[in-house]
C-alpha cells in the first residue's frame, strides 16, 4: 500500500481527535507533521507530538493537507489552503470558508462520494449539524425522494471549541454556588439554559442565524438538489459532546416506518435504536465516542401526508467532523485521487 505525508493544521478537540482516528483506522500516513499558531509539544493519547509554527514551507512536499478548525474558526485554510493545493497537496478543510465555492466539493462519503472525482486540490467537510443530518436523509431519499425537512438541533458546546467546554464545566460548579458565571463563548449563561442562537443573523435569510443557513445551503449542495425544501432552527444546550437533532420529513411518495428502518439500518455508518417503548432511542451520552450517526423514534407525522418524524444523535466531534474529514482522505486514496 502506498503511503502518504500528511500535514495536520490545528491541534485543538478536532486536530487531536484526527491523530487519535488516523491511528485507530491504520491510516496509511508515512509522517504526519502538525502545523499550529506557536511551535510547542501536545501529548495526545500519551504520545507526544511536535508542533510547529504555521508557514507556507510547512507544506512541502505534502500529500494531504487536513485542516481542523473548529466551527466557526477563521484564517488557516483562508491563508494558506490554496497555496497547500498550488504546492501538491489534496486538501480537505473543516471550516466553512470554502464549503460554497463551485469550485469545492462537499462530501459526505457515505452520502456522495462520486462529488470528489470533481475536486480542483481542495474538497471541504459540512457542518456538522448538516453531517448527521444528511447521513440520516441519505438512505431514505433513494427510495422515497424527500420534499421538505424540518431540522431543529440540540447542539453541544464542544462544537464551538475547548473553551466552551471549559466554560460550562466551570459554571456546573460556580452557579450552584451562587457565584457569577464566567460568560464567553455565548451571549449567556449556558449551565441550565438553552440558547437559540448559533453564529449571528445574515441578511441572505431574515431571522435566520448563521448555523440555520449553513443546513440549508449544505443540504442543497450534498444532495444537488436545491428543490428540497430546508428550514432549521438550531439551539445551543448545556451537553459536553454529541449534538441531537429531530427531523420532520415530507417525502414525494408513501414511506412506511417499517421501510424507513430497513433502509437506515442497511445504511453505513448508521445504527437504528428504536425501541421506544422498552426506552430505547439514541442519547449523546451514549453516542459520544462512537463514530456512528444513532437514529430513533422513527414515527408516521400523522399531521401530513408521507411524512415522518426522526431523532437523530452523532458525536459532533468524530463523525461531524474528524471522521469525517479522514474518511474523505480515505476515499480520495481509494479512488486513486490523490496526485490529481
Amino acid at each position: 500500500m502506498n503511503k502518504y505525508s500528511v500535514v495536520l493544521v490545528g491541534i485543538g478537540l478536532v486536530g487531536s481527535e484526527i491523530l487519535k482516528i488516523m491511528k485507530q483506522r491504520d491510516f496509511p500516513a508515512k509522517d504526519i507533521k502538525i502545523l499550529a499558531r506557536r511551535k510547542r509539544t501536545e501529548v495526545i493519547d500519551g504520545v507526544e507530538y511536535p508542533v510547529e509554527s504555521a508557514s507556507m514551507e510547512g507544506f512541502d512536499d505534502v500529500d494531504i493537507a487536513l485542516f481542523a478548525g473548529t466551527e466557526g474558526a477563521k484564517g488557516a485554510s483562508r491563508q494558506y489552503g490554496w497555496e497547500a493545493v498550488k504546492k501538491g497537496a489534496v486538501v480537505v478543510d473543516n471550516g466553512d470558508d470554502f464549503r460554497m465555492d463551485p469550485r469545492v466539493p462537499l462530501v459526505v462519503p457515505e452520502v456522495n462520494p462520486d462529488a470528489l472525482k470533481e475536486h480542483q486540490g481542495l474538497v471541504a467537510n459540512p457542518n456538522c449539524s448538516t453531517i448527521q443530518m444528511v447521513m440520516a436523509m441519505a438512505p431514505l431519499h433513494r427510495i422515497a425522494r424527500i420534499k421538505r425537512v424540518v431540522v431543529s438541533t440540540y447542539q453541544a458546546v464542544s462544537g464551538t471549541g475547548s473553551s466552551a467546554v471549559r466554560e460550562l464545566e466551570n459554571q456546573v460548579l460556580d452557579v450552584p454556588q451562587g457565584k457569577s458565571p464566567v460568560i464567553d463563548n455565548y451571549p449567556y449563561q449556558i449551565f441550565s439554559n438553552l440558547i437559540p442562537q448559533i453564529s449571528s443573523l445574515k441578511d441572505e435569510y431574515p431571522g435566520y442565524y448563521g448555523e440555520e443557513i449553513k443546513m440549508i445551503k449544505e443540504t442543497h449542495k450534498i444532495f444537488n438538489d436545491p428543490k428540497i425544501g430546508v428550514t432549521a432552527t438550531c439551539v445551543r444546550v448545556p451537553v459536553i459532546n454529541a449534538h441531537s437533532e429531530t427531523l420532520n420529513i415530507q417525502f414525494e411518495k408513501e414511506i412506511t416506518v417499517e421501510e424507513a428502518r430497513a433502509a437506515l439500518e442497511e445504511s453505513p455508518g448508521v445504527k437504528v435504536l428504536d425501541d421506544p417503548a422498552s426506552s430505547v432511542y439514541p442519547m449523546p451520552l451514549e453516542a459520544s465516542g462512537l463514530d456512528e450517526v444513532f437514529v430513533g423514534r422513527i414515527r408516521q407525522d400523522s399531521t401530513a401526508p408521507n411524512s415522518l418524524n426522526l431523532w437523530v444523535v452523532s458525536d459532533n466531534i468524530r463523525k461531524g467532523a474528524a471522521l469525517n474529514a479522514v474518511q474523505i482522505a480515505e476515499k480520495l486514496i481509494e479512488m486513486g485521487l490523490i496526485g490529481k
